[in-house]
């Protein structure tokens, strides 16, 4: 059974490092909820390989991967509280070995790949590094009909993925000199890598981040679709996970989608405002589709905020 330190020792880290998921995970019934404590915690452990090595080379990140996708898939023992947790938890719920070794592998991409020429190869790394986190999650969450959940799942986990990467291009070349957005939509709208890595904003990145834009919300809105065949009381959780990553999409355009100069980031009163307004919404509409239509401002083209209807809370918390 997974124990108490390591439950805390993996509720520590997603705190530390993943604060908008861990606002929604906070509806998650306890049931699901440590579970998925453990679930962020492996992801994080794996990714800071790579994303931190603390000087390790290539060589060494390989091995220190691999070393942890044995471990999680209990091919041998560690004294490491986190993957020994998600071991166990593994076996309980039926997590499929092919989701673990398809999201290491998307680590181990990490090492030596920086750039991606097409939208489709982009999808193949994401199917390992978000999609299979999004059908991990339905596993664990259990539920009646996962043939119907996981599609929805896959889309829902690419589209917080490809959120992310449109959140963070400024640090991902800073740091990790790293561009997600295709090559193929930057060269469509005449932009360069070179352009980016000066961090130089004009109409044509400008342009590409709305195709980009457009490409997650379509995700989202599959995903989103897909919190129906979910456990009743994990679809709110969910569904504020999905408002809570959508709402960058708001600050993007705000920001006229310069993302170069600065990195948007969700202000904690926003991130509450939309938690009071998700789950006020929700107690007179249980179609997360519609919640999440009326809640997600920042999707589609820009366009006047609605006036507040009689069931919506104060209008608080704003950036």
């Amino acid at each position: 059974m997974i124990d108490d330190e390591q439950i805390a020792r993996s509720k520590a880290i997603q705190q530390r490092t993943g604060k908008t998921f861990h606002v929604a995970t906070r509806l998650l019934p306890e049931r699901v909820r440590e579970a998925t404590y453990v679930l962020y915690a492996f992801f994080r452990v794996a990714d800071e390989v790579v994303d931190d090595p603390g000087g390790k080379g290539p060589a060494e990140q390989r091995a220190e991967l691999e070393r942890i996708r044995r471990a999680a898939l209990g091919e041998e023992s560690t004294d490491d509280p986190v993957l020994s947790a998600f071991s166990e938890l593994r076996v309980e719920y039926g997590i499929d070995d092919r989701d673990v070794n398809v999201f290491v592998d998307a680590m181990v991409a990490d090492i030596d790949t920086s750039r991606y020429e097409t939208y489709e190869e982009l999808e193949v790394y994401m199917d390992g590094s978000a999609a299979a986190v999004g059908r991990m999650m339905t596993a664990v969450m259990d539920p009646d009909s996962p043939e119907d959940a996981l599609s929805h799942a896959t889309a829902l986990g690419e589209a917080f993925q490809l959120t992310n990467f449109l959140r963070d291009v400024r640090e991902d070349v800073l740091e990790r000199d790293r561009i997600y957005l295709p090559k193929s939509t930057l060269s469509d709208h005449g932009v360069t890598e070179e352009q980016i890595e000066r961090l130089r904003m004009d109409e044509g990145f400008a342009a590409a981040m709305r195709t980009e834009l457009a490409r997650a919300e379509r995700l989202y809105r599959d995903g989103v679709a897909g919190i129906k065949y979910l456990p009743k009381d994990c679809q709110l959780a969910v569904l504020l996970a999905a408002v809570l990553y959508a709402d960058h999409h708001r600050l993007i355009r705000k920001r006229n989608y310069d993302v170069l100069s600065e990195t948007p980031q969700l202000s904690l009163s926003r991130k509450l405002y939309l938690l009071a307004k998700t789950r006020w919404k929700w107690s007179w509409n249980k179609d997360p589709e519609a919640v999440f239509r009326d809640v997600a401002a920042g999707f589609g083209e820009e366009r006047p905020s609605p006036g507040r209807g009689p069931h919506d809370p104060p209008a608080v918390g704003t950036d």
